[in-house]
């Protein structure tokens, strides 16, 4: 049980559900204060040993500050609530003022990890920024870091990572020729794929990070990659293979989309057509 309940923290599990539905965002308030978790023990009212193991690490970190703010709220951040990420909109809103104000690659990297209005940051072991050479006239731009990256916080570096390598050496790049980031700079809890909201909030930096590499060519690794960075939609299948524009707001840039290397080592069958666009990719660096 002890096992089970630290891997639900580590997963990012806060809440407990009980029989009765409960509206979270009053119950705080009409709570007596006796009742309320102290952060120099345990609560005075016993409840269930789960629920304290659970909630305990959720909200220690809060209670000292007074009443619970609305989930709705961007209040200024502290050292007591670093647990607690802001709002949305907030949020979308300060990763693009951020991201804006990276004047370089380390700058925004920095930046990023300072970043506290992504709860991914809190189940990740590290960010995972990029790897290969940032002034390489091609970008790959996956969806989000997996274990390997997560544990190294380098991008691809598991198995699709080594697919990812033999598949630029068929083409004569390698990671000194090439720039390799993610939508996502952490790992989504059990590599889940990152919500909506989560690509989302991370969008800008990504985008800035783009910006700042300012490649000739932009390779987008999968669906999601494509649809977040060049708004294409439908199946990987019918997406990949095909010119567009990417633009940064001072220059346009070459980019297609193709299979995620996880993807291939899932359905070898489409290696196929993995190759025919490396193969454009190829061309349009010799031009």
């Amino acid at each position: 049980m002890c096992a089970l309940l630290a891997f639900y923290v580590e997963a990012g599990v806060d809440a407990v559900l009980d029989e009765a539905p409960v509206d979270r965002l009053t119950a705080w308030a009409q709570e007596p204060t006796s009742s309320r978790v102290s952060a120099q023990g345990p609560p005075s009212s016993p409840g269930p040993p789960q629920a304290r193991a659970v909630l305990g690490r959720a909200n220690v970190a809060n209670v000292n500050s007074g009443p619970r703010p609305s989930p709705f709220t961007s209040p200024a951040r502290g050292e007591n609530d670093a647990d607690t990420p802001p709002a949305p909109d907030a949020a979308i809103m300060s990763a693009r003022q951020a991201a804006a104000s990276a004047a370089s690659l380390d700058l925004l990297r920095a930046i990023i990890e300072r970043f506290e209005g992504c709860a991914l940051r809190f189940t990740a072991k590290q960010l995972v920024f990029a790897d290969g050479n940032p002034r390489a006239r091609v970008m790959f731009v996956g969806e989000a870091p997996g274990r390997d990256e997560d544990i190294a916080g380098r991008a691809f570096v598991g198995r699709s990572g080594q697919l990812l390598d033999r598949m630029m050496a068929a083409i004569g790049l390698d990671r000194t020729a090439a720039y390799i980031a993610n939508v996502v700079p952490w790992r989504p809890p059990g590599n889940r794929t990152p919500t909506p909201q989560e690509t989302q909030i991370c969008l800008p930096f990504i985008k800035r990070q783009i910006e700042l590499a300012d490649p000739d060519i932009l390779v987008c690794l999968g669906g999601p990659s494509a649809a977040a960075l060049l708004g294409l939609t439908g199946g990987i299948r019918r997406l990949r293979g095909r010119w567009c524009a990417y633009h940064t707001g001072t220059r346009e840039i070459r980019a297609i989309a193709t299979f995620h290397p996880a993807y291939l080592l899932r359905t070898p069958l489409e290696k196929r057509f993995a190759w025919r666009d490396f193969q454009a990719i190829k061309t349009a660096l010799a031009q």
